[in-house]
């Protein structure tokens, strides 16, 4: 029988078993409780843990009552004042603090069941029915990370690494090599003497060499060693690098005049949710920073998000230098490249078009996932007709439409939702 030995560090007065089953059990209620949470808060805060509610009618489990039945009596010390068959006044209400109308029920109320999730349970349940579409690890590569790994037995090493089975299966194996040809002949030589004591005198010289060879033999077959240092094997373990799949986030922004600072705050939060999506698929990211106006430039992040601009708009030029640095930098080979592009769609009428023919000719191709968000509330602007031709070519290029920062979480779902197997 296998026994599970459950040694995951756990916090004092906590049960990690327990609190599995908890979350397994009340799972659709926590979901609830993590939708009414995430409401409520700041993107920029979403990777931290969460307090979360249940209503105790949710939790509440049907228990079973032992009542005294029959008619008794019972005799409570103390009583002076009342006897057998006395009616008691009902005692007057008391002055209470609370607030707001009365409840003709008779029912009590009860305070929700509080208690807080992690950082990472509340991530599991915010991302469980999302899923990165086209999530192909191209290639894995080989960090400074390293563990140990088997690699089969050697002929040396540390007592402590002696496998038992091992050795004492080749132990076996070489006593039954060695000793066959003795034991074979000693066989033939017990079955010739037992013939030969049937007619033969015990004087007989025959049978006087067929016992010294019996007991030649006997000796020579009890001098093998049972374990012998030839037979030992060590179990050999060697390092190995550790696989880690990396992936390159590139961020796109239009910071032209037209762009305003609600704009760009919407921008920001749903590149902050991206990256925190990617962040569970991959354990090494990059991501690149790419402003644009008349002209593109790759920045930090500060002054990705904060410089202020002003002029036209040329979104070309952003994707003439997102090719470049595809190019140079990140090889697709070498690496799984996601690109999020936030617009308010105005464009220059011409350059919509050359849009188009850049990324379904050159980015496309090297890109795993291209999602381009128009942050505008009023009519689709230019470029948004222009990347509607985009998917039927390229299924995995995908675009919606934001119109307030209420729609960011559902345009981020829509944008990875689970694909249908």
């Amino acid at each position: 029988m296998a026994h599970l030995i459950d040694r995951r560090l756990q916090g004092k007065n906590k049960s990690a078993g327990n609190r599995e089953r908890f979350l397994r059990r009340y799972k659709g209620q926590i979901k609830e409780a993590v939708a009414r949470a995430i409401k409520g808060r700041s993107i920029t805060d979403i990777e931290k843990g969460e307090k979360v509610s249940i209503p105790v009618k949710d939790i509440n489990e049907p228990t079973f009552g032992h009542a005294q039945g029959g008619v008794w009596e019972v005799v409570r010390p103390g009583n002076r004042e009342y006897q057998k068959g006395d009616q008691i006044q009902r005692p007057k209400g008391g002055q209470g603090q609370g607030k707001g109308k009365a409840s003709n029920s008779e029912e009590t109320s009860e305070d929700d069941f509080a208690f807080e999730l992690t950082r990472e349970e509340f991530m599991n349940y915010f991302f469980e029915d999302l899923e990165l579409p086209n999530l192909v690890k191209t290639q894995l590569t080989s960090l400074v990370e390293f563990k140990q790994q088997r690699a089969g037995y050697t002929i040396s090493g540390t007592p402590t690494n002696i496998h038992v089975l091992r050795s004492m299966r080749g132990a076996i194996g070489r006593r039954i090599a060695v000793g066959a040809k003795s034991r074979k002949r000693l066989r033939e030589a017990e079955a010739e003497l037992e013939e030969l004591q049937k007619t033969a005198f015990e004087d007989d010289h025959r049978l006087l060499a067929l016992r010294k060879e019996i007991h030649h033999l006997r000796t020579r077959i009890h001098a093998i060693p049972f374990l012998d240092p030839i037979d030992l094997r060590y179990a050999n373990r060697i390092k190995v690098p550790k696989p880690s799949s990396q992936a390159v986030m590139f961020c796109v922004m239009d910071v032209s005049g037209s762009m305003d600072q609600a704009k760009k705050d919407a921008a920001k939060r749903f590149f902050i949710l991206l990256y925190l999506f990617l962040e569970r698929a991959y354990e090494k990211i990059s991501v690149v920073f790419i402003r644009h106006h008349t002209q593109a430039t790759e920045v930090e992040e500060n002054d990705f998000f904060n410089s202020r601009e002003s002029g036209g708009t040329v979104v070309s030029s952003a994707l003439h230098l997102l090719h470049k640095i595809i190019a140079e930098r990140y090889a697709s080979s070498d690496w799984n490249v996601y690109v999020a592009q936030a617009s308010d769609g105005d464009n220059w009428d011409n350059d919509s078009v050359t849009c188009r023919e850049l990324l379904i000719n050159k980015i496309m191709p090297l890109v795993q996932y291209y999602s381009y968000v128009e942050i505008t509330d009023g009519e689709p602007q230019n470029l948004w007709y222009e990347y509607t031709q985009i998917p039927a070519v390229h299924p995995h290029f995908a675009m919606q439409k934001i119109e307030s920062p209420a729609d960011i979480y559902p345009v981020f779902r829509e944008l990875f939702k689970k694909q249908t197997k």
